[in-house]
């Protein structure tokens, strides 16, 4: 199995404007035809359908069959909703109304079942003695049809995945459709809601918290879109020596733009002749974008808007398979855990070999050998056929390097994971 790995934008001086400044009506039409393009692909959200513990949708947990039950009830009542609009034509106006009313009064308090009255939670599991990386604070920030029983599960899973304390902000549920229609008000109209300020007030605060050398920020599905935003606000308010704290990284990424200027215009400069950047000479200085092939919103989201020339920033590895859910389909893929509840060394997903997607012209996107081994200098990667659109990429160790005879070895999604570097509490080289 290979996994697609489509390097960082660069982010040079291209004149290309943004997704976002064009005519709303516009971003939303294309939306609708996104969805319409991808609609095949929605089975793909849920399937495929395990069991494990921890598992969105496993039925051991009776939480988890509360929250299924009411999120298809949700399901029906707002289709039926929707699909009725069009005979209210001819009742009368105040019938509308009332009808409008007691529909999303049902649907709140539905919905209020499954957020509860908290905003926020933080994660409730043994960790062990694993240093407690009291200079780290790692926020989480969940996607569609998650209420706060399926966050906790989501913090509690990161926390047994990289052994520090993560803080989930509630992005609240309101049933498939009317988040999916959230999603396109605020992606195509950039509004922001109760939910992106609050989750920006608890982003910002710990980025000015001198306790913290890092603030790890990860993003699922809609979250992606609200961490967009975020950014944009940061990038607008904060300082760039403060931004330098700032790590980020999306699980079916459902946002259609991600942000991340150079910090000077020779830096930039650099990056164009060169087709590769240091991690410091961004705003923010690690951007890893993971995706199932087969996730509608992932579709939706990350994998249609990844070309658009400096405006998606960050690396992106594309996994080939489906499935939407953060414990279920993607951290179960890419970080599965042992026994012990301790992320496995060894799995198909890191273990597999990765090929470059030459996607776009040559000089939009950072050359391999700034990506791999998670911008750190221990290989030097090689591409075999620069003239492929799909090209397999080895990695020549250092002590062969100069060699004639050098060492290939095949490259390996973990050879270009920053976030692998995470696991069972380890860190990264910065």
């Amino acid at each position: 199995m290979a996994v697609t790995l489509l390097p960082s934008q660069i982010g040079g001086s291209d004149e290309t404007p943004p997704p976002v400044t064009a005519d709303p009506v516009r971003l939303c039409v294309y939306d609708v035809g996104l969805f319409i393009k991808n609609f095949r692909s929605i089975p793909g959200v849920f399937l495929p359908w395990s069991s494990g513990d921890g598992d969105e949708m496993s039925p051991k947990s009776f939480s988890n069959l509360i929250c299924l039950a009411l999120q298809f009830l949700l399901l029906v009542l707002e289709s039926f909703y929707i699909l009725s609009l069009p005979l209210f034509v001819v009742f009368p106006l105040g019938s509308f109304i009332l009808y409008l009313i007691a529909t999303l009064l049902l649907v709140r308090g539905i919905s209020w079942i499954m957020n509860g009255t908290t905003s926020s939670v933080t994660s409730n599991v043994n960790i062990g003695n694993d240093a407690r990386h009291v200079d780290e604070c790692w926020i989480f920030l969940n996607g569609v049809a998650t209420g706060h029983v399926w966050l906790q599960s989501n913090v509690d899973r990161l926390a047994l995945t990289f052994r520090r304390p993560i803080i989930g902000v509630l992005n609240r549920t309101y049933g498939i459709l009317f988040d999916l229609i959230q999603c396109i008000i605020e992606r195509d109209f950039s509004y922001s809601t109760d939910d992106i300020r609050r989750s920006y007030a608890t982003i910002k605060e710990n980025l000015l918290d001198a306790r913290y050398k890092k603030v790890i920020l990860i993003l699922h599905s809609q979250g992606g879109i609200e961490g967009a935003i975020i950014l944009d606000w940061l990038l607008a308010e904060v300082s760039q020596d403060i931004l330098q704290r700032l790590e980020i990284y999306t699980f079916g990424n459902a946002s259609n733009h991600f942000n991340n200027p150079h910090r000077s215009y020779s830096s930039m400069h650099t990056a164009e002749q060169r087709r590769g950047s240091n991690p410091g000479d961004k705003a923010v200085r690690h951007i890893e974008h993971y995706a199932n092939s087969g996730d509608f919103v992932a579709c939706w989201g990350v994998l249609s808007f990844r070309n658009m020339r400096n405006r998606y920033m960050g690396q992106i590895l594309t996994r080939n398979g489906s499935g939407h859910l953060l414990n279920q389909h993607y951290l179960g893929a890419m970080f599965p855990l042992g026994p012990d509840s301790r992320v496995l060394e060894e799995n198909a997903f890191m273990n597999a070999e990765v090929e470059i997607v030459g996607a776009g012209s040559p000089e939009a996107r950072e050359g391999p050998e700034s990506t791999v081994r998670a911008g750190s200098d221990e290989a030097v990667a090689v591409v075999e056929n620069v003239n492929s659109p799909i090209s397999p990429i080895k990695i020549v160790s250092p002590e062969s390097k100069f060699k004639p005879d050098r060492v290939l070895q095949p490259a390996r999604v973990k050879d270009f994971s920053r976030l692998w570097l995470y696991r069972n509490g380890r860190s990264p080289p910065d």
